[in-house]
């Protein structure tokens, strides 16, 4: 590349991180989130505080598997990691209330993400990829889980753990609905739009790479099991902060945090919003909190028969998901507005 081009590609990459058809969904999405606790009552900003955690959580999924194409299926794994992490820590020790929160949020990152790195170490640079990986971590799951179960003392057992504090940062509690509200949102849009910076720089265009052809990318002189193994670490850490914030907002954490079955929901947020787009994690989430709450109203057993005939419809009517569609048609627009100028 000549000095005279160099100026501009950097250019259009800098116009495409900050102007690019994602981010402004992005934006509009987290404005609406902000202003949505002036019209939502006590009860139901608690629910809307879930789904942003679980937005979190699925954000996370996104981050490895939209940019790598390699599907884990053990991210709730990491998500009960952090939300164990942090109940343990307040439970089982006698820490300062005042920085509780953070240390067990420490710890729970810290496990969640101590263990991606010794799975993904042996399974990355031992060259396991596509459905091999995902049945790797599925097991990862289940062992997981088996632990939480089994091992009553600390983790509570099937009962799980009750009495969790909330998040309290040098003695500023955050335990009303608003603040664990706009702590939630604080989180999700930083990691958001931090996640589509750097995913929209030349890390994203690497990843990208690696799942079209990992052997030329490799020939390049890029050592993509390391960049692999660092963006699926980056991933567990994320799932456990959404983990740990979870257990911290409602006061308790069971094994249903760590089990197979959130790992499969998590999965088809992700597949709603769209793989690879980010924002489509956030939108998928809030899609299908949705619909479960509208049809487990009509009838509680007729949600698992319409969230499998909603997910088939989609994928014939929207294979990349709602929000890819909305950003390719964005995408689409301005092309279009270029060529007119």
């Amino acid at each position: 590349m000549t000095t005279t081009t160099m100026p501009s590609a950097l250019g259009r990459l800098t116009q495409r991180r900050k102007l690019g058809p994602a981010f402004i969904v992005a934006i509009v999405v987290v404005i609406v989130l902000a202003v949505l606790p002036a019209f939502a009552e006590g009860y139901a900003l608690t629910s809307y505080r879930d789904v942003l955690l679980f937005a979190l959580f699925a954000l996370s999924l996104d981050l490895f598997w939209g940019k790598t194409g390699i599907l884990s299926f053990g991210h709730a794994t990491f998500f009960g990691l952090g939300a164990y992490g942090i109940a343990i820590t307040a439970i089982h020790f006698e820490i300062d209330p005042s920085i509780v929160s953070l240390v067990g949020m420490l710890v729970g990152v810290g496990m969640a993400a101590g263990v991606a790195l010794v799975v993904g170490y042996f399974i990355l640079y031992g060259g396991v990829r596509g459905a091999y990986f995902t049945i790797v971590t599925l097991a990862l799951t289940l062992i997981a889980n088996h632990v939480a179960v089994g091992w009553p003392a600390v983790t509570g057992g099937d009962s799980g753990l009750i009495g969790v504090p909330p998040i309290s940062i040098f003695g500023w509690t955050l335990a009303d609905p608003i603040s664990s509200y706009y702590l939630a949102l604080t989180v999700l849009a930083a990691c958001l739009f931090g996640s589509m910076w750097v995913m929209g720089g030349r890390l994203g265009l690497i990843l990208t790479a690696i799942q079209d052809d990992e052997i030329k990318v490799r020939t390049l002189g890029y050592k993509t099991p390391f960049l692999l193994l660092m963006t699926f670490a980056a991933s567990a850490s994320m799932a456990a902060v959404a983990g740990g914030l979870y257990a911290a907002a409602n006061g308790f954490v069971a094994p249903d945090m760590i089990a197979l079955l959130l790992s499969t929901e998590v999965i088809i947020w992700v597949a709603v919003g769209g793989s690879g787009t980010l924002i489509g994690a956030v939108i998928g989430t809030a899609i299908v909190w949705w619909l479960q709450q509208k049809i487990s109203s009509i009838n509680a057993s007729a949600w698992p028969i319409a969230i499998g005939s909603f997910f088939i419809l989609l994928v014939l009517v929207f294979p990349k998901g709602p929000a890819a569609f909305v950003i390719d048609r964005i995408r689409h627009l301005r092309r279009e507005e270029g060529a007119d100028r």
